[in-house]
């Protein structure tokens, strides 16, 4: 069976037989047209609240909405060259895994459905469908995209999703995210989720002594002496940077999640939205 069927039946396995039964939708309640604000009532949802209005007025106000017949929903995949690695998998396999995960339960919900691929610039776009076998070409897309020496451009993603993308979506990024991205121009107009996908020896690599390293995404070869120290001081420049990102993310009201290449990737998207209910 080749990678991508694997994918396919794995992924539509989890959706539709595991996910069925009482579990809720994971994309609902946000398919929604702002009205008006209005004081807050017991059995409101808190998530409405708008917490700018509130200190203001020191008593609490929620956001009332008109709910839509059906969602608009994006996926956005960064294919550079830094998801060209993985101990067990590549990245970029496990994004595909992750798009496929989704696009099957955007399209059980009823939902529209459209998908991205960006690196330097916009290489794929699909077009918005509730089509099932809209999903065997999205994760083929990715499968076969050819990420080695392509530089990520986030700018440029967030600048052409927020021109392209008209009515109120949800955008879900998927990336490894070793850039802090400013998206909170796009999460403005969408509601925006950053999926990060990693692999643990990127965060914490092992002591390697001397070796010779290539750079993915420039090409450029790297040679040094990997001792504990020099590993030690790249996984706090990690660690460092992953605390920018997430505090930037919160600024900007995009939610995240971190899902590793030896994770069960349904499971984490499955944490994630269940929190949105």
């Amino acid at each position: 069976m080749s990678q991508l069927n694997k994918i396919l039946v794995r992924a539509r396995r989890q959706v539709f037989s595991e996910m069925v039964g009482n579990n809720p939708s994971i994309f609902q309640g946000e398919g929604y047209d702002f009205i008006e604000l209005r004081e807050y009532m017991p059995g409101d949802d808190i998530r409405h609240i708008d917490w700018n209005i509130t200190a203001k007025m020191r008593k609490p106000y929620i956001k009332v909405f008109k709910e839509e017949r059906e969602l608009n929903i994006v996926i956005a995949s960064m294919l550079n060259g830094s998801v060209h690695f993985g101990a067990k998998k590549f990245k970029q396999e496990l994004i595909a895994e992750v798009v496929a995960n989704l696009s099957y339960a955007i399209i059980r919900n009823g939902d529209l459905l459209s998908s991205h691929i960006y690196a330097d610039r916009l290489y794929t776009e699909h077009k918005p469908t509730k089509k099932l076998s809209a999903v065997s070409k999205t994760v083929s897309s990715i499968l076969d995209f050819e990420s080695l020496h392509k530089v990520a451009n986030y700018q440029l993603m967030a600048d052409t999703l927020y021109k392209r993308i008209r009515r109120r979506s949800l955008v879900l990024v998927v990336a490894d995210f070793f850039e802090v991205p400013d998206l909170k121009l796009l999460a403005k107009k969408h509601e925006v989720i950053a999926i990060i996908v990693r692999d643990k020896l990127e965060e914490k690599p092992p002591v390697m002594g001397f070796a010779s390293l290539r750079d993915p995404e420039t090409g450029a070869q790297l040679e040094g002496d990997y001792a504990q120290k020099s590993v030690d001081v790249y996984a706090q420049k990690v660690h460092d940077h992953d605390r920018a990102l997430y505090e930037r993310f919160r600024k900007d009201g995009v939610r995240f999640t971190k899902v590793y290449t030896d994770d069960n990737s349904a499971i984490a998207l499955r944490r994630l939205f269940e929190g949105r209910i």
